[in-house]
């Protein structure tokens, strides 16, 4: 064929036409499809960024509460014990001192030696009373041999007296001397009876059984009579049971009534604990110490404790029924004074002033200010006021739950 053939010429035209405007059409359509994919993509990077800051921010505030612990006051009954210093002594004590002068003659027990009542201690010889006695009795014999001619003189007035030998006034004058001597007689008779009485306290002895716990003299010195004159010759203790004082502090006075149950601990035996019972107080505080004298009672029949000694004394306390007590750390000082901090309903502070009733070192029993339906802030931080809102440890704050929820809405 002709290459000047014009119908072959007009038909590679018209074929060639169709084929590119397909292929610009398909290109558009691919255009359009990546461009509508590229969107899709921008698009769902920045909702999910949006979606993970909302979250951040969400978790953000939720970590910026402060965390604490809450716990309703403990109601229970509360036992706890209470350690004071205390001084131990024999139950029955009994220094001994001369009732007469005179020079020690002998002594029979020293210090540790154990004593019956009625045991000779100690002799004193006593000669200026033994002389005194003699002197005594020597007035008794003349007063009664006055006496005695004074009867025979009366008597033989008397019986004058019928033959009218003698007045009636005479014979009442050798009456009444026979009377003034027989009271002479008694007199002397009382004399001689008490210097026998006081010669007898020339034998020092032991008054009840016990314990030689002092010996504060020796053979040949001198005596003086009397409690003010000198130290006591000898102590008698009765050790088989001690007294334990103790001074307890006024407000614990209330919480330790006789028979309140106690253990004893002393120095020298320090593995060892020993049972002691309160008997009795002194119902009365010392105004110098704010304490009351209490009086404990401990069994010393194996002679383990030492009269005079120290011990430490840890009585039991039994706290009121159903008294409220908290953590020591929930305790807030400050310059409005004491106070617990608790959480309302809407998880904000209250701040509580109380009173405190006992302190038990990690417990305390509250005094008035507090209830048993109350959140307590365990440990509060520092700084923590009224109306400050705060999260409670172990559940799961509202801000949290609303980034939870608002991520499980967008992914679902």
């Amino acid at each position: 064929m002709s290459p000047h053939d014009p119908v072959k010429h007009d038909s590679v035209e018209d074929d060639r036409v169709p084929l590119q405007a397909g292929s610009r059409r398909g290109l558009r359509i691919t255009g359009i499809a990546a461009m509508a994919v590229a969107v899709v993509i921008v698009a769902y990077g920045v909702i999910t960024r949006a979606a993970e800051s909302s979250r951040l921010h969400d978790w953000t505030e939720a970590q910026a509460l402060p965390t604490v612990s809450v716990a309703p006051p403990n109601n229970a009954t509360n036992s706890s014990g209470l350690e004071l210093p205390g001084r131990i002594e024999a139950y029955s004590r009994a220094p001994i001192y001369a009732r007469v002068s005179g020079y020690l003659k002998s002594w029979k027990y020293d210090i540790g030696a154990q004593v019956k009542a009625g045991d000779l201690l100690a002799e004193i010889e006593t000669p200026d009373l033994d002389q005194q006695l003699l002197q005594a009795r020597a007035d008794l014999s003349s007063a009664q041999a006055n006496a005695a001619l004074a009867q025979t003189t009366a008597k033989r007035w008397s019986a004058m007296l019928g033959s009218d030998s003698v007045s009636k006034q005479e014979v009442d004058e050798k009456t009444g001397d026979f009377t003034a001597k027989q009271a002479m007689v008694k007199a002397a008779q009382a004399n001689v009876d008490r210097i026998v009485a006081t010669k007898g306290f020339a034998r020092i002895v032991a008054p009840f059984d016990g314990t030689v716990t002092a010996r504060e003299t020796d053979v040949g010195q001198l005596i003086n009579a009397g409690s003010g004159g000198g130290p006591e010759l000898f102590v008698v203790s009765d050790t088989k049971k001690l007294r334990v004082y103790v001074n307890v502090p006024q407000n614990y006075v209330p919480s330790i009534p006789p028979g309140t149950k106690a253990t004893l601990g002393v120095p020298e035996h320090a593995d060892k604990t020993y049972a002691a019972t309160v008997e009795s107080s002194a119902q009365s505080v010392t105004a110098s110490s704010g304490t009351t004298l209490m009086q404990l009672s401990v069994d010393n029949s194996a002679g383990e404790l030492m009269p005079g000694g120290y011990a430490s004394v840890r009585m039991d306390m039994v706290g009121r029924a159903n008294a409220l007590s908290v953590p020591a750390s929930a305790l807030i000082f400050d310059a409005k004074g004491l106070s617990i901090a608790t959480v309302d309903a809407g998880n904000h502070v209250v701040l509580k002033p109380v009173t405190i009733a006992r302190d038990l070192g990690k417990i305390i029993e509250i005094g008035s200010g507090l209830a048993a339906t109350d959140r307590v802030i365990e440990n509060p931080p520092d700084g923590i006021g009224n109306g400050a809102e705060v999260r409670i440890a172990g559940a799961t704050s509202k801000p949290a739950v609303s980034a939870a929820q608002k991520g499980k809405n967008e992914k679902g």
